[in-house]
């Protein structure tokens, strides 16, 4: 092949729909975690046929990121296989597949191969001429929506495009509710929300599916809409009762609801059925927390001894066993270290904080969360609120309107009040409040903050940083 039309194979594989074009990047996920979570769905043969060979597709991808370019053409000519087997309307669905394919080939050096696969593209263009399609669109939402939570936005963007060319489409409603349903806060939840509406809707599209129920009923609890919950947890137990995402997702149903003990019931039943078992692990230790502040808030912790150092013991065990299965899982890092600090093991919580620092630099995610975590135990279990300030202020530089940020937020402005209360002349307390203010925003607030902070303090170090501060206001 020439200079000339290998630049041209080049420039033509390069405006492909497809998974190589989408700007995906492995840094953003776990991907050996994807490829399991990719193998379970596809031995529970979720989505239908269609599903199905999305699911090979995705699988082909995370194959050639892990460096697998044979094992990645495989899976890549298997969901092509099942898309043509729906008959003559599939074309539009070949698009991505065959996008995938004249990519690969091309990457490998098989540029006849990768030259037919364009030629296929350019005939269903010439036979369905008007571009974008809704398939391409949707197929690129669930892409995204699959891959990391980086890319919800962008899901969100996808199918609600889809949407505008095929208003009932059941998938692209699915896709669309379920990146609501992830990215909407229930807090916000009216009884007008778009995340219920656009539930209530994908479920009139699609009434079998029971993980769609069971996603309205943890919103509706926050409605107090208890009777319409409970109705829709019990269709989606009783179609589905061996489900492992139904059973997964009504564990957090219950818990919503205050019933930790059916939860845990329900999620050990869930890990006989699961292969991605971290994840399950991590929402049983969860569980088990749960118990131990509930016990412990009963005003009976002294008859509960036994059950609330069982509880612990669980809770541990099922934290260890999940970054057992998956040395990147930070959150589940996080929390182990926290409980390991409860439980009087210091050397161990340190040694897991700083796994979980590590562990976050290396997948670029979750920083933010080991750094609550991190706070947190050095306020509670270490008593040294210096070292507890320094990482709330870190952590809420990160994202102060984050949940992990407004968590920081209340903590620092906990500690500074109750400061304040016992010396009014506190001011490195004031600059706490002020270092809140600036960060949610509130300008005229800080520098009001600062300016008290700057009349009480007489550290030459910290003068010279309130000062920057205030300036940086003005």
């Amino acid at each position: 092949m020439s200079s000339h039309q290998s630049t041209n194979l080049k420039a033509r594989v390069l405006q492909l729909e497809c998974h190589f074009t989408w700007g995906l990047n492995k840094n953003d996920r776990d991907l050996k975690d994807l490829l399991t979570r990719l193998e379970e769905q596809l031995n529970l043969t979720l989505g239908g046929e269609t599903g199905v060979a999305r699911t090979y597709s995705h699988m082909g991808f995370v194959k050639f990121l892990l460096g697998s370019n044979t094992e990645a053409l495989s899976y890549f000519e298997r969901s092509v296989e099942l898309t043509k087997s729906h008959g003559d309307d599939c074309y539009k669905l070949l698009v991505v597949a065959y996008g995938d394919l004249a990519w690969l080939h091309y990457h490998m050096g098989s540029f006849a191969e990768c030259e037919s696969y364009l030629n296929k593209l350019s005939n269903i263009k010439e036979k369905y001429p008007i571009v974008p399609y809704a398939e391409v669109l949707g197929e690129k939402g669930w892409t995204f929506l699959k891959f990391s939570r980086k890319y919800y936005k962008w899901a969100k963007v996808c199918f609600s495009e889809a949407l505008k060319l095929d208003p009932d489409d059941s998938e692209w409603n699915a896709g669309l509710a379920i990146v609501l349903h992830r990215t909407e806060p229930t807090f916000q939840d009216t009884p007008n929300s778009t995340a219920i509406n656009q539930l209530r809707w994908a479920i009139d599209t699609n009434p079998d599916d029971d993980v769609l129920k069971i996603y309205l009923a943890i919103r509706l609890l926050g409605q107090n809409q208890y009777k319409e919950a409970e109705s829709l947890v019990e269709k989606a137990l009783e179609r589905s009762p061996e489900h492992p995402h139904v059973l997964r997702y009504v564990e957090n149903y219950f818990q919503g609801q205050g019933s930790v003990d059916r939860s845990i019931a329900l999620l050990t039943k869930t890990l006989e059925k699961v292969s991605s078992k971290a994840f399950i692990h991590h929402q049983l230790a969860l569980c088990f927390k749960k118990k131990i502040i509930n016990l412990k808030k009963s005003g009976r912790q002294h008859l509960e001894k036994e059950e609330i150092l069982h509880s612990q013991e669980q809770c541990i065990n099922h934290l260890k066993t999940a970054v057992e299965l998956n040395p990147y899982f930070v959150i589940a890092m996080s929390e182990l270290a926290l409980q390991y600090g409860q439980s009087g093991d210091v050397y161990k919580a340190e040694q897991m904080f700083q796994n979980a620092f590590e562990a976050a630099k290396t997948i670029r995610d979750n920083y933010q969360s080991v750094l609550l975590c991190y706070a947190e135990f050095q306020q509670y279990c270490m008593r040294c609120e210096p070292a507890a300030l320094k990482h709330y202020i870190e952590c809420l530089k990160i994202n102060p309107n984050s949940y992990k940020g407004k968590r920081c937020a209340e903590n620092l402005t906990k500690i500074a009040k109750r400061r304040i209360r016992n010396d009014p002349q506190d001011g490195e307390a004031f600059g706490i409040l002020g270092i809140v203010h600036k960060e949610k925003g509130k300008k005229q607030q800080a520098i009001k903050y600062f300016e008290k902070a700057l009349s009480y303090v007489d550290n030459e170090d910290y003068l010279s940083d309130l000062s920057e501060l205030k300036i940086s206001l003005q």
